[in-house]
């Protein structure tokens, strides 16, 4: 340790740590005068003013994106409404759909069942119409019959208008009888 301190003393410099040497407080001092002189004058403004272009960057970012949030918002909203218009309007054809499905299917039925009626009034006629032709076809051989039974008995041949008149109306005599 007599080393260290005799070291200390052949420098210029304190034996103790807490012993102050005015000489070294003084230029300390003025080398922190100078430099703070230097700072302020020429790097101080470059910094502030470079402090200042970030934080104008910062705000003008803070406010951009606070722009975005309430664009985002606005578009989130609108999406919702698109969104809720699509599924009413897509309802709304549903509904339509079957309703018009509905209404084909009926008229459909109605179609259907004209036809129907039609074809069956069409066979009821023909089968009406088949069944008078079939009934004067009857008539005729009745009349073509019973004028050859009476012209057996009677012995000669019965074919005038007169006599087959006279067969048919007793033909229709009868039929009103049952």
């Amino acid at each position: 340790m007599f080393t260290l301190l005799a070291l200390a003393a052949e420098t210029g410099g304190p034996a103790s740590p807490f012993e102050v040497n005015f000489g070294l407080f003084f230029w300390t001092w003025i080398v922190f005068g100078l430099l703070f002189f230097l700072l302020k004058k020429f790097a101080w403004p470059a910094i502030l003013r470079t402090t200042e272009e970030r934080e104008r960057a910062i705000a003008a970012q803070l406010a951009e994106s606070e722009q975005n949030r309430a664009e985002s918002a606005r578009l989130l909203e609108e999406q919702k409404k698109l969104l809720a218009e699509a599924r009413s309007s897509a309802h709304q054809l549903l509904v339509d759909a079957r309703n018009s499905a509905e209404k084909e299917r009926v008229h459909a039925l109605e179609k259907t069942k004209q036809e129907q009626e039609e074809l069956l009034d069409r066979a009821r006629r023909e089968i009406a119409s088949e069944r008078d032709r079939a009934v004067q076809d009857l008539r005729r051989e009745a009349v073509d019959l019973s004028l050859a039974a009476a012209g057996k008995l009677i012995g000669e041949r019965l074919d005038s208008d007169t006599d087959r008149k006279l067969i048919e109306s007793y033909l229709a005599t009868m039929e009103q009888d049952r």
